[in-house]
């Protein structure tokens, strides 16, 4: 049998081998894993978690971001609030209504950064029906998905406008713009920039539409946080820190070049229509994301006057079974500083 020699040299230099691996080992096992759950599946919006996923700026942050899609707020707390998932996307208002219905949950979401500033809620209906104000939808028979954001929201739309008693006709997502279109409702409500395209798309023309923004007619809801669970943030606070210092990061990148930024979620799914979905981002950006309250309040913080009035609207609306406590629901003390948020540029 041949025989092997250690020499000190070969020694030295196979213990200066494992110590580099081992090295290697412990940066690799400093990542902190993030599982995170979308309010929706993959469409031009999602850009602003994908890029920063798909260009290492969570890698940078020392993270490892995992993202689902989703199918519904509710959901997505839920699944939060389970284990299931760390960090998610969810409408706000889902949030309270969660906390209000389950006080004694034991791992709550809490919201961290508002993404979504103004809700992206509206009242559409065809302009040959002859809606054309909020009055007008008295009497009238309206169509949604039982957990539609907005047909959730629509009795605070209804009281701040004066609206009469409507009829409403419960189906599935897939069906409300078809049935809009056929003239089997009259109105329905969703996120402007999924309705006004679907209506697109089964070939009725922006110009017949009639939309009615639920922020342009006094309902001054905040839409979509990104939000992490009790348990999450009691272990990983840095990490829950570091993960909205990368999405500010994407998110700057994708205002600044939208069409950049959907080339990254067709890179995720390749099945998705590059230009519809950046048409998409582009009413997201405009409708919810970069408006005039963003940029009062900076880029995902809250006003607590406006968040207290908004918990007690959904209490009233959702019909809770406890008043929602807004301090319960956002915890800000994670947010990179307000300098590093100013990312909105100011519309000419």
């Amino acid at each position: 049998m041949p025989q092997f020699s250690l020499t000190r040299r070969t020694l030295i230099c196979v213990a200066t081998a494992l110590a580099t691996l081992g090295v290697a080992g412990t940066a690799s096992a400093q990542e902190t894993a993030i599982k995170f759950q979308l309010d929706w599946r993959f469409e031009g919006p999602s850009a602003f978690f994908l890029l920063p996923a798909a260009k290492g700026q969570f890698k940078a942050q020392k993270l490892n971001v995992t993202i689902d899609a989703g199918n519904g707020s509710g959901n997505a707390v839920n699944r939060v609030a389970s284990g299931s998932y760390d960090m998610g996307f969810a409408d706000l208002a889902a949030l309270m209504e969660f906390h209000a219905n389950n006080p004694t949950a034991p791992n709550k979401p809490v919201a961290v950064m508002m993404v979504y500033n103004n809700t992206p809620s509206a009242v559409f209906s065809l302009k040959k029906t002859g809606i054309k104000a909020p009055a007008d939808l008295a009497g009238k028979k309206l169509g949604a998905p039982v957990f539609d954001a907005g047909r959730r929201a629509f009795p605070i739309f209804q009281k701040a406008n004066g609206v009469g008693k409507v009829e409403w006709v419960s189906m599935d997502p897939p069906l409300r713009e078809t049935m809009l279109a056929k003239g089997d409702v009259d109105a329905i409500t969703g996120f402007y920039f999924t309705s006004l395209l679907n209506l697109e798309a089964r070939g009725v023309k922006a110009e017949d539409i009639n939309v009615m923004l639920y922020p342009s007619y006094g309902v001054k809801l905040y839409g979509n946080a990104i939000i992490a669970s009790e348990e999450f943030i009691k272990k990983n606070p840095e990490a829950v820190k570091a993960f909205l210092v990368a999405f500010t990061e994407g998110a700057k990148a994708v205002l600044a070049d939208p069409t950049a930024a959907t080339a990254v979620v067709k890179e995720r799914d390749g099945i998705i229509n590059a230009a519809m979905e950046e048409k998409r981002l582009r009413l997201a950006i405009d409708s919810a994301v970069n408006t005039a309250d963003a940029r009062a309040e900076t880029f995902g913080d809250i006003s607590k006057p406006r968040l207290a009035l908004m918990a007690s609207q959904v209490a009233d609306a959702f019909q809770t079974k406890s008043r929602v406590n807004p301090d319960a629901v956002w915890n800000g003390s994670f947010l990179p500083p307000a300098a590093s948020r100013n990312i909105l540029a100011v519309k000419k």
